[in-house]
């Protein structure tokens, strides 16, 4: 702790001298926040349920309106009172009962992901007395409105319990409904849309196995749809008497769907549904009464498929008129409804919200993100490019940039990535990027192997023997940026956190004279001797993404990139890194010793500053506008780095 705070006070005092400048891009970010902002209220029942924030709240208000979305307020949770004299809180798992006369929520207060279950009385206003600590994400209720289901931590802070609790009932006494024993997976619960089922699903990486029960009856015990099996991956949704499921058997690497008589629902009875399409991956279904919503991606950009399950019509929510954006399905809360809630953004065009009719196909836009400062999205640009890397494989950038900024090698650059697990970094609109934006950078974000834009095969080109591919995608992105005109060597910006962190540490070992700086926030550094390390929470779930090191073949590989493992005696840019003390994914010491390694070995003079969060954990601070301070912070880093400090917005 002595040197953490020490390496602290460092680090607070080399940024002192930017504090205006960060007061100033702090003061941006927030004037473009909607402070007294809400969500488009969702219908379930007889009521209306969403969250607000109020001007000045660090925390949003849980609400719902009786009737009508224009009825009657009733303030379920204020979360800004349950945060009173804490320096961070986050809730988790806020579901009401079927009946709606109670509410059940999971609260953390150090950012350790681990959370403490609470039940309020909704006619009272009362909080109960079934609090229940040790808990994961993850809550739902049975139909009794009595009964609910939980996952539990074990002692490497793994999420293999699933319990069950009668209010009123000793939570020490609960009934344990699943176990998993498999190291490698996690277990989780859910309920179906249609309120018929709760949901066990084990899952590790790329493989998955679901039991349901009936969520009618609380003494039901869950039953298996199908084994797990290796790299087989499945999960499902009901309608009537049957399960649709999206899978990846068959060969189908980018997913197909299939359905099951629900009293059968064993493999050998699988009907195909939905065909394999190569390069078309499936990335999730939501049943409703007459049509099965599908989230997929053509052409690594996403997209919203409707089937109509009467007939099997099936067609794509049109009017898109960008080249590059993001699109998604909002889970809804009633299964009975032709209605479809839908977000969509890109990078120049503030997140909007449409009701979609999915029998008429008309849509209804319910909210456009406000920006209060002014935003005139005529001012700027996007593009999608595409750079070719070292293996010939096309690889999509995302930009966005000012109308009126050159294209001639000028323009600092500030350029993100992650690649890994198979997410997707899609192009999402940023009120915190116009601030480096607005200063004359072209932001940019690389989708780079490892996440599933493209498909499976992207994934899969990046991770285990194949993981060098995600660096030299994003090194590789990075020269197809200079040589293009978009920016210089040395004036780009690298950032990345988490997973996003490992890339950071290992494209700086390989090519640190293309960076200008680098941002590299909870980044996952020490990987050998994390995966070697069998009692933290994620490692034997994490060895399908990138091997298991215990395995020659793999260690040897894995040294070849590790980004603590690779340090060595060059000089390396100026570097802002942080981590999280309670943080239970990146544990804080590998932030640590790699900046304590980087310390020893480098042969330049350049910043290198590391701040630990000792509030907080692996998402940073939990308040809105201190999450403001920390991109502030980094942002003033960036803009110091590059001589820019004094450069208006």
């Amino acid at each position: 702790m002595q040197y953490l705070r020490a390496e602290n006070e460092y680090t607070e005092a080399f940024l002192a001298p930017l504090a205006s400048l960060q007061e100033s891009i702090y003061d941006e970010i927030r004037g473009r926040i909607k402070e007294d902002d809400n969500s488009v209220p969702e219908k379930e029942g007889d009521f209306y349920y969403y969250v607000r924030y109020e001007e000045g709240g660090q925390y949003p208000i849980y609400c719902r309106r009786a009737g009508s979305d224009e009825g009657p307020e009733e303030v379920l949770l204020d979360v800004n009172l349950l945060a009173e004299g804490r320096d961070y809180t986050q809730v988790s798992s806020f579901e009401n009962s079927p009946d709606h006369l109670l509410v059940a929520y999971g609260v953390d207060f150090d950012g350790s992901e681990q959370f403490t279950i609470r039940v309020l009385d909704l006619e009272s206003g009362e909080t109960l007395g079934d609090e229940i600590p040790n808990t994961y994400y993850g809550l739902e209720w049975a139909n009794d409105n009595r009964t609910f289901y939980y996952s539990v931590l074990d002692e490497h802070h793994r999420p293999v319990y699933i319990y069950r609790h009668t209010l009123g009932a000793d939570p020490s006494a609960d009934e344990l409904v699943y176990h998993e024993e498999d190291s490698r997976f996690f277990a989780g619960v859910g309920k179906s849309n249609s309120g018929r089922f709760i949901y066990v699903a084990a899952g590790g990486n790329n493989m998955s196995e679901w039991r349901f029960l009936d969520a009618d009856d609380p003494a039901s015990i869950p039953v298996l749809i199908e084994p797990r099996a290796t790299d087989f991956e499945y999960d499902v949704e009901d309608h009537g008497e049957r399960f649709i499921i999206r899978h990846n058997g068959k060969g189908a690497r980018d997913f197909m769907l299939a359905t099951v008589p629900i009293d059968n629902p064993g493999w050998d009875n699988w009907s195909d549904f939905m065909p394999h399409e190569p390069g078309r991956p499936i990335r999730g279904i939501q049943a409703y009464r007459d049509h099965l919503v599908v989230a997929c991606r053509q052409h690594g950009l996403p997209q919203v498929m409707v089937h109509r399950l009467s007939d099997g019509d099936t067609h794509y929510i049109a009017g898109v008129d960008e080249d590059d954006f993001a699109m998604s399905p909002r889970g809804g809360r009633e299964f009975d409804t032709s209605t479809l809630r839908f977000a969509y953004t890109s990078l120049k065009t503030p997140a909007a919200v449409y009701d979609y009719n999915m029998a008429s196909r008309e849509r209804v836009l319910r909210k456009q993100q406000e920006i209060p400062s002014g935003y005139d999205g005529g001012q700027y640009e996007t593009r999608r490019v595409w750079a070719t890397a070292r293996d010939g494989t096309a690889v999509p950038i995302s930009l966005l940039m000012r109308r009126d900024v050159p294209v001639d090698g000028s323009a600092p650059l500030y350029l993100y990535g992650y690649g890994s697990y198979g997410l997707n970094m899609d192009a999402n609109f940023s009120i915190s990027a116009l601030s480096l934006v607005d200063r004359g950078f072209i932001f940019a974000i690389a989708h780079i192997r490892g996440g599933m834009e493209m498909g499976w095969d992207w994934y899969e080109n990046g991770k285990l023997l194949n993981k060098r591919n995600t660096f030299n995608d994003f090194i590789d992105c990075a020269e197809y940026l200079v040589s293009e005109g978009y920016t210089a060597r040395g004036r780009i910006a690298a950032a990345g956190g988490s997973a996003g962190g490992m890339l950071m540490g290992a494209v700086i070992n390989e090519r640190p004279d293309i960076f200008g700086c680098v941002a590299a926030h909870v980044p996952f550094v020490d990987v050998l001797n994390t995966m070697l390390d069998d009692t933290l929470p994620l490692t034997t779930m994490e060895y399908n993404e990138w091997g298991n090191p215990n395995d020659e073949e793999y260690y040897r590989y894995m040294r070849t990139y590790s980004p603590y493992d690779n340090v060595r005696g060059q000089d390396y840019p100026p570097m802002l890194v942080t981590a999280g003390i309670s943080d239970p994914r990146v544990t804080y010491w590998e932030p640590a010793k790699w900046v304590a390694k980087l310390r020893t070995m480098r042969t330049d003079g350049q910043p290198l500053l590391l701040k630990t969060h000792m509030d907080s954990g692996h998402a940073g601070a939990s308040g809105r506008f201190e999450r403001i301070k920390e991109v502030a912070e980094e942002y003033a880093f960036i803009l110091h780095s590059f001589g820019m400090a004094d450069t208006p917005a």
